[in-house]
């Protein structure tokens, strides 16, 4: 039997409003010791994700107030998700694809139920497939990636 983005992901991740400052996610990648935190709406969707890079690229390289910008004005554009019930190599292949590290896992509504990141990957599925992985992503692109 295949495993499932469940067999692997985190749950109770931390999430920050659409309405939040960065300094709040920033605040909150500290705390929790991550590098990325989904954006959800007042209904608990996954409206995007920020990433420490889009920190430092979109708000600390451009001078911007960390207190007045929004985390919606600084959050990675694409947003790729998957569904606790999907094949965990599905998932690898949208991460490889999508040039991503992580993915917030949403039930089938759309709310915010867990994160896949490459880490968690690593631990579930057969070393050759995560090697593949690693070298998808880190294909040189034009584009800013999360």
């Amino acid at each position: 039997m295949a495993k499932l983005v469940a067999d692997a992901m985190t749950a109770e991740v931390s999430s920050v409003d659409t309405s939040a400052p960065v300094i709040e996610a920033a605040r909150l990648m500290r705390s929790e010791d991550v590098g990325s935190v989904p954006i959800v709406d007042a209904v608990g969707h996954v409206t995007g994700i920020v990433t420490d890079r889009d920190i430092a690229v979109r708000l600390v390289a451009e001078g911007k107030d960390p207190t007045a910008t929004g985390v919606s004005e600084v959050a990675s554009g694409s947003l790729v998700t998957v569904t606790p019930e999907q094949e965990l190599d599905e998932a690898l292949n949208l991460m490889a694809d999508h040039q991503v590290r992580r993915l917030p896992v949403v039930n089938e509504s759309g709310a915010l139920v867990g994160m896949l990141a490459v880490a968690d990957v690593s631990l579930e599925a057969k070393e050759k497939k995560v090697g593949e992985l690693v070298e998808e992503i880190s294909q040189p692109t034009d584009t800013p990636r999360a």
